[in-house]
């Protein structure tokens, strides 16, 4: 038996055992990472060059497009790695930082969808105090407050994970680093700081999700009471995409961490896992540009420039 005092390293789920698949595996990922590096980046590109695109909910777009990235590139590459080179290990300070950055990087998208539910509120009922309430300045605030949450949250994650001690081995039962699998390896019984971070987490998660219903609530109130039907129209297709995105994201992480354990088996698990982590970051551009015609120009002249 061994303790975190003495763990070098971390042992990760392979994905497969046979060379064959192993490089199907690596094929797979590095398509999908390349799409959502691609995506993200044409997106990133687009609002900071276009004028067009200065306004606050294409600002929040640029910052969850860097936060995918972020968060594919935390994990992808690394499994991607182990995959080509046939191994499983990953070092204890490469451990965590994959649960800090990860810890992160989705809290904080997490809460900027919040904000960003609360951009598409005051847009639709509350516009002629738009320019207002959603002036430049307060935008900057609330972005940094969405990655200050996310930060500060992923700090005491990872702190309290980290400090306790690991005898039940060093294999992950997962592709990449995070805190539900490493406590698995806990044999403290402090559960009392365990119970405090699992109360820190439930208020981050219940909030910022009723706040995003009750701004819905709100928005789909007021757009029943738009007579023209162009209008309703044109009010909807504002707020779709980021409904889209919002239910990918908490739908898959609610089935991965609240899912019955009659469900769980290694193979569904490790496609939950993909499904909450892998495709978000690669499917959110393609859902954001899918209807939206400033941005599908401004990529279309982005492309134009580049060729």
């Amino acid at each position: 038996m061994s303790n975190s005092s003495s763990l070098n390293e971390f042992l990760l789920l392979a994905f497969a055992d046979t060379r064959e698949l192993q490089l199907l595996h690596f094929s797979l990922f590095l398509g999908i990472y390349v799409a959502a590096l691609l995506a993200n980046s044409l997106i990133i590109t687009a609002v900071a060059c276009d004028h067009r695109l200065h306004t606050p909910m294409y600002f929040f777009l640029l910052n969850l497009s860097v936060l995918d990235l972020g968060t594919i590139t935390t994990i992808v590459p690394k499994s991607m790695a182990n995959s080509l080179w046939d191994t499983r290990a990953i070092s204890y300070s490469g451990c965590a930082a994959q649960v800090f950055l990860f810890g992160s990087l989705i809290s904080a998208e997490y809460c900027l969808l919040t904000v960003m539910a609360y951009d598409r509120y005051i847009a639709i009922c509350r516009p002629l105090h738009y320019g207002t309430l959603m002036s430049s300045r307060a935008c900057v605030k609330m972005a940094a407050a969405a990655w200050a949450s996310g930060f500060l949250y992923s700090v005491l994650n990872t702190a309290n994970t980290f400090s306790i001690p690991l005898c039940q081995g060093n294999t992950v039962d997962h592709f990449f680093c995070e805190v539900p699998q490493i406590l698995k390896l806990s044999c403290s019984d402090s559960y009392l700081r365990e119970a405090g971070l699992l109360v820190v987490s439930a208020c981050l998660v219940f909030g910022c999700f009723i706040f995003i219903v009750l701004s819905y609530v709100q928005i789909f109130t007021a757009v029943l009471r738009i007579l023209s039907q162009q209008g309703r129209h044109k009010a909807f297709s504002t707020c779709l995409p980021h409904l889209a995105v919002v239910s990918l994201f908490v739908s898959t992480d609610l089935f991965a961490y609240l899912k019955p354990p009659s469900l769980s088996s290694p193979a569904l698990d490790l496609v939950v896992a993909v499904l909450y982590s892998v495709v978000p970051p690669a499917a959110n551009p393609l859902i954001y540009s899918l209807r939206n015609k400033e941005l599908k120009e401004a990529l279309k002249k982005l492309v134009q420039l580049v060729q």
